[in-house]
């Protein structure tokens, strides 16, 4: 059976600058490749998310129904791509794919809008979490106030940056980035078994959780049936309060793609990532929506509305004065694993990119020692590293939201095009329910895009936002451009 090649049809094989030639070595099997994509999407949005839910819907059964329907709208688009991961099984995973879809230009902006913010930004936003919850245990140094606003930047459009703020957290985060890149750095292996093992702690963590608050003598199944005082919302705005609801659960579904980045380091990845990627999201489904009954059985809707870190208090509740530290832990422990996740499967992008002379050739290159993508992995670590330092990765992920799903809306259509394009190609793994379950998938994402330039543009003329971000992504995007013709320019003239 044919198991891919690069599009060059050569073998994926580096040199390093001397006469050592090296290639990734399938080394992850299916345990591996489930925690890589349960580790990546359960991050910090499942005990962030609940209370602004809460609050948009004002209803229990609302809230767990919005939790079932974003799980099972990214299932459709997980199943959607196993037809595609299971077909082409390179490393490189969307960048890949986007390749034999829609050709070089938007793959490379595809490429390009991961490295600079989506991946980058997205993986020092979850460092940083991890970092403030460590300010529970020990106390993180930072500068005076007078000090930080000293070195305060100024940049169009975007306003103020104070790369000295919260200098301890940052430190803290940057440590982490570093860490577990130097793990990463020694081998796909060691990088695995930590991921297999924080995520088997984050699933166990939650599940205490969930535990302590079915036996705390406070809970109340009543909770399920009392709406807020503040009522639902009717007609149009509930349908802007579900739309705006889902679109927070979207954003802590995120990450279910990152398996097919590391798709040349997967045994038998024809079959193991299709597995993977519906036993994965299943598990993760099933984890949102348990924790999220645990919240409303031991808290009434309103009072998770109002509770920013709704986790925090329901294990106050249940556990009293230790619950605090036992969710500060559980954060910890579930940013770290998504943090390793992230910088195992990133980097095996920008080293697609490389390969294919769309990047920095020396990003291409494998260690012939450690068999990673080292260079690749030290470019990411750097420029994470900047994004913590500028204060701005949050802001910059929010802008590339839109564009992320204007990807994954590509990529699922895309299943339409590789249908007609390469219809002789094996195909391991047939999408379930064809065309239906591909055809929404795309079709909620365009909605999810149109949502957000709604609210886009409502909020700026409210005056709640400097900018409307979605465009403001767009033109991100676009800056990667001149780059695309550079590197299409020197390839030509070889």
């Amino acid at each position: 059976m044919r198991t891919g090649t690069l599009m060059s049809e050569k073998p994926i094989v580096t040199t390093e600058p001397a006469t050592q030639s090296a290639t990734f070595v399938r080394s992850l099997g299916l345990f591996s490749t489930i925690t890589l994509i349960v580790g990546a999407v359960i991050g910090s949005g499942v005990f962030m998310k609940p209370a602004l839910m809460a609050l948009q819907l004002g209803s229990p059964l609302l809230l767990l129904g919005v939790w079932v329907l974003a799980g099972i709208i990214t299932l459709f688009g997980a199943l959607t791509n196993a037809e595609i991961a299971g077909m082409i099984t390179e490393t490189g995973g969307q960048y890949v794919y986007f390749q034999r879809m829609y050709g070089e230009l938007v793959a490379f902006l595809y490429g390009w809008s991961v490295f600079a913010v989506t991946f980058t930004g997205g993986l020092a936003s979850i460092a940083y979490v991890f970092a403030e919850y460590a300010r529970f245990f020990v106390a993180l140094p930072r500068f005076s106030a007078e000090f930080e606003r000293s070195f305060v930047l100024i940049l169009p459009y975007i306003g103020s940056i104070t790369p000295l703020a919260n200098m301890g957290v940052k430190a803290l985060t940057i440590l982490v980035i570093v860490v577990l890149t130097a793990v990463n750095y020694v081998s796909v292996r060691a990088g695995g078994t930590v991921q297999n093992v924080f995520t088997v702690m984050k699933v166990l963590a939650i599940g205490a959780l969930v535990g302590a608050v079915f036996v705390a003598p406070s809970g109340n199944f009543a909770h399920f049936t009392h709406n807020a005082p503040s009522g639902i919302p009717t007609g149009f705005a509930l349908l802007a309060a579900i739309a705006m609801a889902t679109s927070g659960a979207f954003w802590a579904y995120d990450g279910w793609n990152n398996i097919t980045y590391i798709a040349g380091e997967v045994k038998e990845p024809q079959r193991t990532i299709p597995r993977a990627l519906l036993l994965g999201m299943v598990t993760v489904i099933g984890v949102y929506v348990l924790i999220n009954v645990a919240y409303l059985y031991i808290l009434p809707i309103e009072r998770i509305a109002a509770s920013p870190l709704v986790a925090s208090e329901a294990a106050t509740v249940a556990l009293g004065s230790i619950g605090g530290a036992f969710i500060a832990i559980a954060v910890m422990i579930s940013t770290f694993g998504t943090t390793n996740g992230n910088i195992l499967a990133g980097a095996r992008l920008y080293y697609a990119m490389a390969r294919e002379k769309m990047f920095f050739r020396s990003v291409g290159v494998i260690n012939s020692r450690t068999q990673t993508p080292a260079r690749a992995l030290l470019v990411q670590a750097v420029w994470s590293s900047v994004l913590v330092l500028s204060g701005s990765f949050d802001m910059l992920t929010d802008m590339l939201i839109f564009v992320s799903w204007l990807f994954y809306a590509l990529g699922a259509a895309g299943v339409f095009v590789l249908r007609r394009k390469m219809p002789d190609t094996p195909r391991p793994y047939k999408v379930w329910g064809y065309p239906f379950v591909p055809a929404v998938f795309v079709v909620f994402a365009c909605i999810f895009l149109v949502v957000t330039v709604v609210n886009d543009i409502s909020a700026y003329r409210l005056g709640a936002s400097p900018v409307v971000n979605s465009a403001l992504g767009l033109v991100l995007t676009a800056m990667g451009l001149p780059l695309y013709w550079y590197f299409r320019s020197q390839k030509k003239e070889e």
